[in-house]
């Protein structure tokens, strides 16, 4: 079984971006929290770039997968040489 890579690394930064969205969300009303980052809801915005960046891996990986399923097997060795 051939495993692209890109899945389970989409898999990681997808529930990351998840996470850290829903907590940044969740506390977006926070002027305490957010003092050092100058006001910015650095969990909120973080969150949806690790989202995004996780759900393209998964994109990739399942396209790349799915073409690694439909090509056909290499030739066997000695197969495509014939009068050697």
């Amino acid at each position: 079984m051939n495993l692209d890579l890109r899945i389970p690394l989409g898999l990681m930064f997808t529930l990351t971006g998840v996470i850290l969205t829903s907590f940044g969300y969740a506390t977006r009303g926070r002027v305490d929290l957010y003092a050092k980052s100058l006001g910015i809801d650095a969990n909120l915005w973080w969150g949806l770039v690790l989202l995004v960046f996780g759900l393209i891996m998964l994109f990739l990986g399942r396209r790349g997968q799915i073409r690694m399923e439909n090509e056909p097997p290499p030739p066997e060795e000695g197969e495509g040489r014939r009068g050697h």
